[in-house]
């Protein structure tokens, strides 16, 4: 290890300023960072030390997020298993078919192994597509800008495919990203001075340039020509579920591949509460709202309208909600930043989701746009509770003459 960390510092000068390779210090701070500790260290006893920086910050949000990368790996392949035992003479799409011949792999969605391994080359192609796209950006304009490569990145390249249904085609996947990266998160600055989600927004973008491989009844298409709807669209089309609450709960439903379960949903929530990561209170107003907005829509009622009908409680475990919730809705970014801030920023979002999954039939997923919407509205909503503040305390201190 000594060896290497003289190797970085001959190395150094070449790309510090005035070196031939200046241009390139961010990919050398980035290697050696990754490998070695950071360049710039305190070593004095005048600051407060924390060890909980940026890279720590991301390391924590990927952990929290691998019981949901579990569930998208085993509820994608057992989807596609289960739809190819319905019609066993079709066979999963392209190269996933060859693979699985070549390992003499059965799709049988009673076994373990055969669904990770399926739902793995759904997944997987996508995670690391993402990663690269991702990954030429953020050093794209790490190099123009002259400043370190971010982390954000990774993270960002983990959600994005999570919130995609398996069988998005890789290259509008790609497009997407790179609209939403550039459009959402670099032209304002880099990590942390994006006002939106930036996979959040790249999902938005795939939704709505290419909405064939995004939306209507039949989103989640598992094998040539065999699809099914997800229950929110069920539910919107024809007023029933065909999924019980327990499948809906532990994420065995048709849906984007990382957002099924709720239960992965709330342990990734524990994590990121514990390390003060994510806000509890977001998480819990957002509940609150879209519990309280649904309860309103549903005792109303509708003859036309099946959403009108969904049990409030059962807006939860449906869609996307539950992930957005945990991981979207709590970036401390896009988020808002005040504590009495977050109680409206949350409630926001439940409210929203719920009045776009039940007013409008035709989109009976609203997490997305609700998210979104809140996080263009926090630093207005951050600027009236700073204001109030003030205005109480100027009432508080006031001198009389």
């Amino acid at each position: 290890m000594k060896k290497l960390e003289v190797f970085f510092e001959k190395l150094e000068k070449h790309f510090k300023s005035g070196g031939k390779f200046e241009r390139l210090f961010p990919v050398f701070e980035m290697i050696d960072t990754f490998i070695l500790t950071p360049l710039n260290r305190t070593k004095d006893k005048t600051h407060i030390r924390d060890g909980l920086d940026l890279k720590r910050i991301m390391t924590t949000v990927v952990i929290a997020l691998i019981p949901c990368v579990i569930m998208a790996l085993y509820n994608t392949g057992y989807q596609a298993n289960l739809l190819y035992s319905i019609d066993n003479s079709k066979t999963a799409i392209g190269f996933r078919h060859h693979i699985m011949e070549f390992f003499n792999i059965p799709y049988d969605y009673k076994s373990i192994y055969s669904n990770f391994f399926l739902g793995s080359l759904y997944f997987f192609p996508l995670y690391i597509i993402t990663l690269i796209v991702g990954g030429i950006w953020e050093l794209l304009f790490a190099v123009i800008r002259k400043h370190e490569i971010g982390e954000a990145f990774l993270v960002t390249s983990l959600l994005y495919p999570l919130i995609l249904p398996p069988t998005v085609p890789l290259w509008e996947a790609s497009v997407a990203l790179s609209i939403g990266l550039v459009l959402g998160k670099e032209v304002f600055g880099g990590t942390g001075r994006n006002i939106v989600n930036p996979a959040l927004f790249s999902r938005a973008v795939l939704f709505f340039a290419y909405p064939a491989s995004m939306s209507g009844d039949k989103v989640w298409i598992g094998l040539d020509s065999i699809s099914k709807a997800t229950p929110l669209s069920e539910m919107a089309l024809s007023g029933n579920i065909s999924y019980s609450l327990t499948d809906a709960f532990l994420g065995l439903i048709p849906g984007s591949m990382g957002e099924t379960s709720t239960l992965a949903c709330l342990l990734g929530a524990v994590v990121l509460i514990y390390t003060g990561i994510g806000s509890w209170r977001i998480m819990l107003m957002s509940v609150i709202g879209l519990i309280a907005t649904s309860s309103v829509f549903y005792f109303i009622g509708s003859e036309t309208n099946h959403m009108f009908q969904l049990n409030p409680f059962v807006h939860l475990i449906l869609g996307g909600f539950a992930f957005g919730t945990v991981y979207m809705a709590t970036d401390p970014v896009s988020a808002s930043m005040t504590t009495v801030g977050k109680y409206f920023y949350g409630f926001l979002i439940g409210a929203l989701t719920a009045i776009i999954r039940v007013v409008n039939p035709a989109y009976p997923e609203g997490a997305m746009l609700a998210i979104l919407f809140a996080n263009i509205m926090a630093p207005i909503i951050d600027h009236f509770v700073i204001e109030a503040n003030i205005k109480r305390r100027e009432k508080r201190y006031a001198t009389r003459i």
